[in-house]
């Protein structure tokens, strides 16, 4: 199948290969909330290149939770919580591409909850969700507003300290969704990647299962999965899925 790089044949291509499709699953990444304001970690605007008393992949340890535990929460509480955020146009044009009966998946290493925002019903969070809280003690739900106005460390009537139900380094990510997604990709036809350089493992992992016949890179810069993809648009996620609205 010929590859199309660049943008004046993306539109047509994305459509023709949807259409011929019926079994779509994406794949996306940090690059799909950036269109939405939310930072990522690696850009050279990203949370990777501010200055902090510790690097950020320290703070968002579960080590540093358990020992740190006041730092942790300044920390996540400041970079990591974005209740106001609205869904952009690539969240938008895939709850509307969900709405067609193509689109069986979302598949997400974001945080923000922003692909259910849009209306999108079956999504898989590889690395949890901002708007899920526990307590580690008791075990007892809590929302997303509990840990946002608690001041300092956010505290379960218990006692406990609230944990949100992010994965965090060190933590492995949760079996029953990773075997989920695994069985979507390995069923799809089209397997559209976004928003994601595809360096954090085990998550990118999991393309190693697609056996489909349609691959889709959308991503602004090169990733090693170039060189087996169908179709590759150097492009705006948002501006690049919009054909769906």
């Amino acid at each position: 199948m010929k590859k199309e790089w660049g943008l004046f044949v993306k539109n047509e291509s994305l459509k023709d290969y949807v259409s011929s499709s019926n079994y779509i699953v994406f794949f996306g990444g940090a690059g799909v909330s950036t269109e939405s304001g939310i930072p990522d970690f690696r850009s050279k605007d990203g949370l990777y290149s501010q200055a902090w008393k510790y690097p950020p992949e320290t703070m968002l340890s579960r080590s540093f939770f358990q020992s740190n535990t006041r730092d942790f929460f300044d920390f996540y509480k400041k970079k990591l919580l974005h209740l106001s955020v609205q869904p952009n146009k690539a969240h938008q044009a895939l709850a509307s591409l969900e709405q067609t009966g193509k689109l069986k998946a979302v598949i997400t290493q974001n945080i923000d909850g922003l692909h259910q925002k849009a209306g999108s019903k079956n999504v898989l969070e590889l690395h949890g969700s901002i708007w899920r809280n526990n307590c580690v003690s008791c075990n007892t739900s809590h929302d997303v507003e509990a840990i946002a106005s608690a001041p300092g460390i956010p505290l379960c009537s218990c006692g406990g300290v609230v944990k949100p139900d992010v994965v965090l380094f060190e933590e492995s990510l949760n079996d029953n969704i990773m075997i989920a997604a695994m069985d979507h990709i390995a069923q799809a036809d089209m397997l559209i990647i976004g928003g994601t350089s595809l360096g954090v493992y085990p998550a990118a992992g999991l393309l190693q299962v697609f056996k489909g016949d349609k691959l889709v890179l959308i991503n602004k810069t090169a990733t090693h999965m170039d060189s087996a993809a169908d179709l590759i648009i150097r492009d705006s996620i948002g501006d690049a899925l919009s054909c769906f609205l």
